[in-house]
This record gives structure tokens, sequence and C-alpha cells, in this order.
């Protein structure tokens, strides 16, 4: 080799060097940027449920997982079940306060503080969960809920559903309106105040207490959720006769609220990943339900559970009540008014266009079912 190829040589590994060293510089300065993109930030949530309810409890723990994944580590959110940081009914209040930065509740557990909050989870009468949803996440119904939210320092996002939810346990058949009257069942909220007017006498008694409250006939009935999680309670030892439709659960929105300020001062891409993760959450919770769900009624009736449908009477008197309350409600309350007139207009286009296709062939389906030839 001559002079000029050792030279060339030099000059290479010269370039090289030099273009190694700037290559480093360059990663040395885009790691900074990469952190500023992926701070680490640490949230608490408090859970308004029991470890027990694994699926409804569980929403929160996909919801971490999915943030932690998403991250590498980097957005951690720790859940806490209900009374391990505020009693469950209470997990509304710990987040506007600022105890904790995130809760997974229900909207109607606030109801006492101003009906409107029911509007984002269920109230009677109102959506399937398909048309619930349809409505918040292409119907404004999101942008609607947190309009109202902010008034209590909240940013709220669906984070699960558990489908149309059962109407309960009862001690004896209830078959006219009259069996109603004195009927001690054990509900809440706007359901409450409905069965209410046909002279129920609604109870609040926590979850463990409800058992022995049935087996004492301290109450005649009790609402819960659906067979997955009320198989596990064994209700129908006490009080066999199984009630549908939970009218005043027909689609309930379980939501992530987050107190506002914290939820703001996310930067962009952490706010897109908490969306993207919640609709993810919220549609996994929904699903899981829909799988058990079918399982543990055949076993549920299997074990001595009687089914038996609310009489079209019941339901009559009862629809005509939740629109009483509606009424009140509408005059005296601006703000429900404004959610509740956008439900009703999702609420009318939803179960016109459901006569159609989706009626049609489930309704095929289930006398196929019935038929015993699925």
């Amino acid at each position: 080799m001559n002079n000029n190829s050792t030279f060339d040589r030099r000059g290479f590994l010269t370039r090289a060097a030099v273009g190694g060293a700037t290559a480093a510089a360059g990663a040395a300065l885009a790691a900074p940027a990469i952190a500023q993109e992926m701070p680490e930030v640490k949230w608490r949530l408090t859970s308004a449920f029991p470890k027990s309810l694994d699926t409804i409890y569980g929403g929160a723990e996909v919801l971490s997982k999915y943030l932690s994944e998403a991250t590498g580590g980097k957005f951690q959110l720790q859940v806490f079940a209900a009374g391990e940081i505020v009693p469950g009914l209470q997990a509304q209040d710990a987040v506007t306060d600022g105890t904790v930065e995130a809760c997974h509740t229900v909207g109607y557990y606030s109801w006492g503080k101003d009906p409107t909050f029911a509007l984002g989870s269920a109230v009677p009468f109102a959506m399937s969960a398909r048309a619930h949803n349809a409505w918040q996440y292409h119907g404004g119904g999101i942008d609607l809920y947190n309009e109202f939210l902010a008034g209590y320092n909240i940013f709220g996002l669906p984070g699960g559903n558990t489908g149309a939810q059962m109407g309960g346990w009862f001690r004896n058949e209830i078959k006219t309106v009259e069996d109603l009257k004195g009927l001690k069942i054990r509900v809440g909220g706007f359901a409450g105040k409905v069965l209410e007017r046909l002279g129920a006498v609604p109870q609040q008694i926590a979850g463990g207490d409800i058992y022995p409250a049935l087996e004492k006939g301290t109450i005649d009935a009790s609402e819960w959720v659906g067979p997955y999680d009320d198989q596990k309670l064994g209700f129908f030892k006490v009080a066999p006769y199984y009630y549908y439709p939970g009218w005043w659960e027909g689609g309930p929105t379980v939501h992530f609220f987050m107190n506002k300020a914290k939820y703001e001062a996310l930067p962009d891409n952490y706010k897109s990943l908490l969306h993207t993760a919640c609709q993810a959450a919220d549609a996994n919770m929904l699903q899981k339900y829909d799988h058990l769900n079918p399982i543990a009624l055949k076993e549920l009736v299997a074990s001595g559970a009687q089914l038996r449908p609310f009489s079209q009477e019941i339901l009559d008197a009862c629809f005509k009540a939740a629109n009483e309350v509606y009424t009140e409600l509408d005059a005296s309350n601006p703000g429900f008014k404004k959610i509740w007139d956008s439900i009703k207009e999702s609420r009318a286009n939803w179960y016109l266009y459901n006569q159609t296709a989706e009626y049609t062939y489930d309704t095929f389906m289930m006398i196929q079912q019935r038929n015993q030839m699925l």
C-alpha cells in the first residue's frame, strides 16, 4: 500500500471515531428527551369494591397493568380495595379532596350529593350497556358528564360495565304491585326512590350483612349484581326466587374518576394513554362478565335458584313511577336535565334501530336455543 492509502485509512479511522463520538453525544442528548416524554408518575387508586368481586374490582388492576406495560413501569397505578384507604362509598370524596389521585366507582354511589352523578353510570329504564357506551363514546356523553364532574374537581372516563343486572333475590314470589307494599328490600339510590313510591321499604345494608339479614327475615329481598358475583354469596339458600331484569341497571358503567388537577398535570402522551387504557379496561370487564354470567346462572339454577321475570304489571308501574321522578328532577335540577335530555334522545334512537337486525336475530337464535338446536 502507498502512503496515500495509509493516510486514507487513518482519515477513515479518524472520521469514524469522530462520527462515533457524535453518535454517542447524540444518544446522550436524546436520553433526557425520552425521559421527559416518559416521566415517572405514581398514583394511588382506591376502589369502591372488595377484592372478592374479582371482575369488577379487577377492572382497576387491568388498568394498572396496561399503564405499566405501555410505559416500561414509568406510570404506576397502585390499587387499593375498599376500606384500605377509605370506605367504598367514600371513594369519590377521596378523589375530590385529593386524598388519592384516582378511584374506581359507580357514579350512583354519590346520588345523595346530586342525582346527576347517577346519569353517568345507570338510572332506571335508561339504556343497555351497548347503547350507553354508544352514547358515551360517540354521542357526547363523556364530555357532558365531565362538565358536571368538573364541579367536584373530577375528570372521569368509563372503566367497566356489568351488562344488564338481575333484579335480585326474594324470599317469596312477587306477582303484583300489591306484593311490593311493605317489602323490605336492600336497594339504594334511584331504584330505592322509585320502589318507595310503590310502597316498598328500601334498606341500606353492606354487602357482607345481606345474607344474615335475608336468613333472619330482617329484609325480604336484596339486589346485588348478576349471576357470577351473586353466586359467591349463596343468596339462593335463603331467598330462592331470582328475579329479572334489574330495570334500574340496564347497563351500568363503572368509572375511573381522576382528580382533575392531577389529570391535567399529566403530559399529553400520558393523557392519551389513559384514554386508550381506560377504554380497553372498560371493554374487558363487560366481555368477562358476558363470559362468566351464563355459566354461573346455569350453576345457580342447578343449585336451587328459581328464575322469575318481573310481571308486566310490576314493570309498567315501575316505569311510570320512574318517569314521575324524572319529571321532578328535570324541573328542579338543570344540570340533570341537560344530560338526561341527551340520554333520552340516544335511547329513543337506539331502541328504534334495535328492533330491526339485532332484535330479530337474537330472538330467532333464542328460539333455536329453546328448541335445543344450539
